[in-house]
């Protein structure tokens, strides 16, 4: 695996406790401050985005999911309301 070039800055802001917070806990693990907060932070990126990005389902949840959007859409009454009074754009002001 070839290792790209690391060409990009990310500058933060902290305050002193929280510097030797993370300078305490590189040196516990024999990394640079920056190797331990790129890690850390790719780390915690990597456990928030894929529930946003990616979701993974088994063939029975498949077929229920494509069938799911293969449906007609339900009738929702309360909707059907809404959309057939006036809006307040239509209406004018309000008194």
């Amino acid at each position: 695996m070839v290792a790209t070039p690391r060409s990009e800055k990310l500058d933060l802001r902290l305050t002193p406790d929280d510097k030797r917070k993370l300078i305490a806990a590189a040196e516990l693990e024999h990394r640079s401050v920056s190797d331990f907060v790129l890690r850390s932070a790719l780390e915690r990126a990597n456990e928030a985005l894929p529930d946003r990005r990616y979701f993974g389902l088994n063939a029975e949840q498949w077929s229920a999911f494509v069938a799911a959007l293969d449906a007609p859409p339900r009738v929702l009454p309360g909707v059907v309301r809404l959309f057939s009074e006036p809006s307040v754009f239509e209406i004018g002001e309000i008194e």
